[in-house]
């Protein structure tokens, strides 16, 4: 490299964005994953010395994952490679693994391969690395955004370790922030930033657990800011709000607004008001809430308050809750609309809650109250001694599939914990149970 070539390299470095600048080149630098990055943590060792096998970081965007990547590039002695799979192709992996087969040859070097976006890889581009990471040639980080159960050749996972990252919390995008504020040499300490502590707060909020998009915000805020008389940056809550591109609203994720919003989400649908139920949901999504919390907000209604009156309630909720997770932000927000609507909309049960409560209470009683013995299981040596199974009446040779038999404790028989409701679809299994009991 001569002169003009290293200084265009460190312009292009000092030109960056901040969330690329500010990316930790050490494992002591990154902040959050602790549980699997952490001093005591196997990934760690296996950096340290420099004894990584294929790995898969699985996780939402902002996380780490091309973070950790990068370190890992930066410990390493082995040759380290990087392609995106959005844009590359067989004809990149053949001239990596080309070159890895030379390296291994003559110098005995490991190499390092990091596909970002592994999942944009059809599944005859992940064939093709098999029989190099099989025999070595290639060691392979992944790193995607989609659950790799379902996007990755089932033979690459199971020759690589899976590690699931998860969203930043509040506390580790302050650190962030904090951190790019004061660097001299890789972020903005030398700016002459005055930064609001609720600014930091509602970026770190707003920010989702993703470290780029917030520091993208705090980098937008600081050039964007007219300085002040004393050739000061200030950045205030409605700066931060303007630069995140969310409205401040009275909504707290944290504190009051948080739970206020969600239980007046709750029992819109409960009270199967469509109208008010999406408006709460809107009021969360803007104010950046996680959407999976919402997935699994709505999927407890659906059985606590909807339960068997409507049992496709169930399944759209749960179908919704699986989505959420796959698609991501914008997109998923027409998906919850479709689920809260449709809970909001069924017809309410909740005996299905009451039956499972009153239940559990009297378990409580007779925990060790036994079985009939014919119920019990008659299928290991010696069980029909004890009289297991003797006597049990098979319901599907009887007419109608069924036959009246004893199936609870004698101390318990004749409670009644499951009363269906007269709404949906539970006005049909009343009727069918009033029938058994009848005949």
């Amino acid at each position: 490299m001569d002169l003009f070539d290293y200084m265009a390299q460190e312009k292009k470095k000092e030109e960056a964005p901040l969330a690329a600048r500010m990316r930790p080149q050490s494992l002591d630098e990154i902040v959050g994953q602790e549980d699997i990055i952490g001093k005591d943590k196997m990934l760690y060792r296996a950096i340290k010395a420099d004894k990584l096998s294929s790995v898969i970081f699985y996780g939402p965007p902002g996380t780490g994952k091309t973070t950790i990547a990068k370190v890992i590039a930066h410990t390493t002695s082995s040759e380290f490679c990087q392609i995106n799979a959005t844009v590359s192709g067989k004809k990149d992996m053949e001239d990596v693994v080309s070159k890895a087969k030379d390296s291994l040859g003559m110098y005995g070097k490991r190499t390092i391969l990091f596909i970002d976006e592994i999942h944009r890889f059809n599944k005859g581009q992940q064939d093709y690395l098999l029989p190099f990471v099989e025999d070595g040639t290639i060691i392979l980080i992944g790193a995607t955004t989609e659950n790799p159960y379902f996007e990755v050749n089932k033979a690459l996972l199971s020759r690589s370790i899976i590690f699931e990252l998860h969203s930043l919390t509040f506390e580790n995008i302050k650190t962030i922030l904090n951190r790019a504020l004061t660097d001299q040499n890789k972020g903005l300490g030398r700016l002459d930033i005055k930064a609001d502590e609720d600014a930091i707060d509602f970026l770190a909020d707003m920010a989702n657990g993703d470290a780029r998009r917030a520091l993208n915000a705090l980098e937008l805020a600081a050039l964007t800011t007219t300085p002040d008389a004393d050739g000061a940056i200030h950045i205030d809550r409605e700066v931060a709000s303007e630069c995140i591109q969310k409205r401040v609203i009275g909504y707290d994720k944290k504190g009051d607004g948080h739970y206020d919003t969600i239980s007046a989400f709750i029992k819109s649908m409960r009270g199967s008001d469509p109208d008010a139920a999406v408006y709460y949901l809107a009021k969360m999504l803007t104010a950046g809430e996680d959407i999976k919390f919402i997935a699994r907000r709505i999927m407890i209604c659906a059985s606590e308050d909807v339960g068997n009156a409507d049992p496709m309630a169930m399944v759209v909720a749960a179908a919704a809750a699986s989505e959420v997770e796959r698609v991501g932000l914008p997109e998923s927000q027409l998906i919850l609309s479709q689920a809260a609507i449709y809970v909001a909309c069924a017809p309410k049960s909740n005996s299905a809650t009451n039956a499972i409560y009153k239940a559990m209470d009297v378990v409580k009683d007779t925990m060790t109250d036994e079985e009939p013995s014919y119920l019990k299981d008659a299928h290991y040596g010696g069980s029909s001694k004890l009289g297991h199974g003797i006597g049990y009446k098979y319901p599907h040779d009887y007419p109608g599939h069924y036959v009246r038999q004893q199936y609870l404790p004698d101390a318990v028989q004749g409670t009644v914990f499951y009363e269906p409701s007269d709404q949906g679809r539970e006005a049909e299994i009343r009727k069918r149970l009033e029938s058994l009991k009848n005949s």
